[in-house]
C-alpha cells in the first residue's frame, strides 16, 4: 500500500509529533511505500499576520503543491495527522477531487474548540461544543489572543459552512470512546469515525527496586501541576521525580521530596518508570491518549490519574491504577499515601498494566487496527459511497 502521510509539525515537538513518525516507521516496517507532505511552524515567523491567518483556513499554494505529490505519488490513502496553521482543510477538498480516500486523525479538540482542549481557566469549558465557536474568538481562547482565536474559529465555521468535516474526510480515527463521543457531540459524522489509540514499541527496561512516584510531560496549567506538587507537599517521606519542562517549572523549587530532572531522553524516561512506584496523571483536561500513559503501561507501571474524560476509561481504577477526583489535591495525596502503604497490591496493578499494554497498545496490535481503517476507507470510495 502506498500512504501520503500529511503533517503541519510544531514549533516545540509534542505528542503528535511523535505519534506520527511513530505510525510512519511502524508503515515502513511493514513494507508499505510511504511519503510525507509537511509544514513546519518556524515558517510563521517569515510570514505576515494577514498570509497566516488566510493560509489557516485556505492555502491556495498548498493545495496546488499537494495536488501535484498526489498525482505524482498516486497514493491508495491520504493519512492527515494536522493541517494548522500552514496546510489548510483545502487539501482535503483536492484528494476528494482526485478520489483518493482521506483519514484525519484526531488528535485533539481543534475542530469543536479554538482552544483545542476544552479548557479556560482551568476548569473544563464545552461552550462551543455542538455550536459556532464565537464564544472562543471573543474570549480569546486560543493563546489570549482574540486575533488568533477569531481566526481558527473562523476556519472552523467556513469548513463547517462547506461541509467540509462532514463530506470531504472518508474516516476519522479518534483515540478512544470518550473522544469518539465528544466529536459526535460536535457534529462529525459517527459513522465515519473509527477507534485506534495511540501505541509504543519497545523493549522495556529491566524492572528495578521500586520508590516514589513520577511525573512526565509539560509542565504547564493543564497538566495540573499544581495539583501535583501541593499533594506532593502534604506526604511525609514521599519521593517525587518529575521529567519535563514548561512555564510551570518554578513550582517545582523547594518542594519536600521532588526531584526535577528536567527534559529527558525517552530511553532515560523508561529508566525511571521502571523504578517508580507509580506515574501520576494529575490533567485536568480531557487528555486525548498520552502516549506516556501507554509507556507506563508498557513498563508494568501503575498509574495514579485524574477522573477526567478519557484517561477514566484508559486507567482502570484498582485494577491498572488509580482515580482522583480532578483538580483535588486532598484526594491525590490520599491516593497517593495508599499506593505507598500497599506495595504488594501496587505491584500486583503493575503486572495488570503489562497485560493491558500487551492485549491493546502494541504495534502488531496498532498495524491490525490502522490497516483495518485504511481498508474500509479504500473500499468505500471506490464503491463511491463518499466523496
Amino acid at each position: 500500500m502506498k500512504v501520503l502521510v500529511v503533517h503541519n509539525a510544531y514549533q516545540h515537538k509534542g505528542g503528535e509529533d511523535t505519534v506520527m513518525e511513530a505510525e510512519v516507521a511502524l508503515l515502513r516496517s511493514r513494507g508499505h511505500t510511504v511519503e510525507l507532505f509537511t509544514r513546519h511552524n518556524d515558517a510563521i515567523a517569515s510570514m505576515s499576520k494577514l498570509a497566516a491567518a488566510a493560509n489557516t483556513v485556505w492555502s491556495g499554494n498548498v493545495a496546488a503543491e499537494f495536488e501535484n505529490t498526489l498525482r505524482a505519488f498516486q497514493p491508495d490513502v491520504v493519512h492527515v495527522h494536522n493541517t494548522f496553521p500552514l496546510i489548510s482543510p483545502a487539501i482535503y477538498w483536492v484528494a476528494a477531487r482526485l478520489q483518493v480516500p482521506v483519514l484525519q486523525t484526531l488528535h485533539n479538540f481543534r475542530l469543536m474548540c479554538p482552544q483545542a482542549m476544552f479548557l479556560r481557566e482551568g476548569k473544563v469549558c464545552e461552550d462551543c461544543l455542538g455550536k459556532l465557536p464565537w464564544r472562543g474568538a471573543a474570549r480569546g481562547c486560543y493563546r489570549g489572543s482574540v486575533l488568533q482565536s477569531t481566526v481558527l474559529a473562523g476556519m472552523v465555521t467556513v469548513h463547517r459552512a462547506l461541509g467540509t468535516w462532514q463530506n470531504k474526510v472518508t474516516r476519522y480515527i479518534a483515540l478512544n470512546e470518550f473522544c469518539r463521543g465528544k466529536f459526535i457531540e460536535g457534529g462529525l459524522p459517527a459513522e465515519r469515525i473509527a477507534i485506534k489509540p495511540n501505541f509504543v514499541d519497545f523493549e522495556p527496561p529491566p524492572t528495578r527496586t521500586r520508590e516514589g512516584f513520577l511525573f512526565v510531560g509539560r509542565l504547564s496549567a493543564e497538566k495540573g501541576v499544581d495539583v501535583l506538587v501541593n499533594a506532593q507537599r502534604q506526604l511525609e517521606g514521599s519521593s517525587l521525580r518529575v521529567a519535563g519542562t514548561g512555564p510551570d517549572a518554578a513550582m517545582l523549587d523547594k518542594v519536600p521530596g521532588l526531584s526535577a530532572l528536567g527534559a529527558l531522553p525517552m530511553e532515560q524516561v523508561r529508566q525511571e518508570m521502571s523504578a517508580a512506584v507509580a506515574l501520576v496523571l494529575p490533567s485536568i483536561w480531557y487528555e486525548n491518549f498520552p502516549r506516556t500513559l501507554v509507556e507506563a503501561l508498557g513498563c508494568g507501571l501503575p498509574v495514579i490519574s485524574s477522573r477526567i474524560g478519557a484517561l477514566a476509561e484508559l486507567v482502570k481504577d484498582g485494577e491498572t491504577g488509580l482515580l482522583f477526583e480532578p483538580g483535588n489535591l486532598e484526594d491525590l495525596a490520599q491516593k497517593m499515601r495508599w499506593a505507598l502503604a500497599n506495595p504488594e497490591a501496587m505491584a500486583a496493578m503493575g503486572r495488570n498494566a503489562r497485560q493491558q499494554y500487551e492485549a491493546e497498545f502494541t504495534a502488531e496490535r496498532n498495524y491490525q487496527q490502522l490497516m483495518t481503517i485504511y481498508e474500509s476507507a479504500i473500499a468505500e470510495v471506490k464503491a463511491g459511497g463518499n466523496l
